[in-house]
């Protein structure tokens, strides 16, 4: 019975989320890396943000008004993650915040001597275990380069899955922890030498604070520039390969041979 409810009451908020052809080709034309996927994957990934929008509440943060093409891009990329997991991987929260361009978390940190420490910490986004996720939004041309706020910050919702923040999501069945463990552990201390190094990197130096950070930015990487991640940290594109069930660099290959 109140399975059914749960059921009729999703169906009823999904249909009230029309999403006009329009709509969806000026937003999916400003994420070209889209195209990298499958055409039965991209179908799936237009359900899974029409439900995204459906079941999750967004809030404009400090006054800013969203727009619907903020909020359908922001599911689609959202989703990238989930299309093999499915939204339960979503499940338990409800709230994106977006915030116009990047914001300052207050933070309160105590160190080895029990000293309390207060600052300000200037960030694109953060996702909060057991709660919303924050996300930075931008006027077009006015984005970082080379990163991607909203991949990231739901890439961390799967590593919450678990409980623990670190970088070891919970695996679907079939994958192995130690294969996952090798791939990521060499790779990120690879990684780590070259940002030491003042190297320039394929990822955001910012990976490498923490392997819950490497896995984000990797994320980030293997949806936006699979080739080159593939390239780069093979073992490590594999591991991902597995995990979100979509192959995008063999999309980015043939995306490009067709161009040529």
């Amino acid at each position: 019975m109140f399975e059914f409810v749960r059921k009729w009451r999703r169906d009823r908020r999904l249909a009230g989320v029309q999403i006009s052809p329009a709509l969806w080709e000026r937003v999916e034309a400003q994420l070209p890396f889209l195209d990298f996927l499958e055409p039965a994957d991209r179908q799936r990934l237009r359900e899974l943000a029409r439900s995204f929008i459906a079941e999750k509440e967004f809030h404009g943060a400090q006054g800013m008004t969203l727009s619907d093409e903020a909020i359908l891009s922001i599911a689609l990329q959202a989703c990238l993650p989930i299309l093999r997991a499915g939204l339960d991987a979503y499940r338990g929260w409800v709230g994106v915040i977006v915030y116009p361009g990047d914001f300052v978390i207050p933070r309160h940190v105590m160190d080895e001597a029990g000293v309390v420490h207060e600052y300000d910490d200037e960030v694109l986004g953060e996702a909060w275990e057991g709660g919303p996720v924050l996300v930075s939004w931008y006027d077009e041309g006015e984005a970082p380069e080379g990163v991607n706020v909203v991949i990231h910050e739901f890439a961390h919702k799967l590593d919450m899955e678990n409980g623990d923040i670190d970088g070891m999501p919970v695996l679907p069945p079939g994958m192995s922890r130690k294969a996952w463990a090798k791939a990521f552990s060499e790779a990120y201390e690879r990684f780590c030498d070259a940002v030491d190094a003042d190297e320039e990197t394929l990822l955001d130096p910012y990976g490498s604070e923490h392997p819950a950070e490497f896995f984000a930015v990797a994320s980030e990487s293997f949806f936006e520039a699979p080739c080159d991640l593939q390239e780069e940290f093979p073992e490590v594109y594999v591991q991902l390969r597995k995990f979100y069930g979509v192959d995008p660099a063999a999309g980015q290959r043939r995306l490009d041979e067709a161009q040529a």
